[in-house]
């Protein structure tokens, strides 16, 4: 068991599978990323801050441009919140240093395509 975090891009209408899940048609996975808590503490962030509710677990946090100028801020100053969790593992923020900035870039470059960008995670 452990902290999985996932970014991916959608376009068009969700379309509801034999299991009860969302599935899109076109989707793009940006990034995915393992016991990496300090992004989690980010995430989370946003996700109350837009008005989300309950445990931040299997939910999806929608990411906007601003949002992503202000994770690449938070890159820039070394200022992710420090973030624990029984399943979350240790500081990884050097280990994602390149993997965060390039999900920046493509993430920035889905939304100019038209994708809504979601992070979800599960633990």
């Amino acid at each position: 068991m452990g902290l999985d975090q996932y970014a991916e891009a959608r376009k068009g209408e969700a379309i509801t599978n034999e299991h009860g899940d969302k599935e899109w048609k076109d989707n793009i996975d940006l990034g995915y990323w393992r016991k990496h808590p300090n992004l989690q503490g980010f995430m989370e962030g946003l996700y109350y801050d837009k008005g989300g509710e309950g445990e931040f677990n299997c939910v999806d946090v929608e990411l906007t441009l601003e949002d992503l100028d202000a994770l690449e801020s938070s890159l820039d100053n070394e200022s992710l919140p420090e973030t624990q969790g029984f399943f979350f593992g240790e500081n990884a923020d050097d280990h994602y240093a390149e993997q965060d900035r390039d999900f920046i870039v493509s993430a920035r470059s889905a939304i100019d395509k038209g994708y809504t960008v979601v992070y979800s995670s599960w633990y």
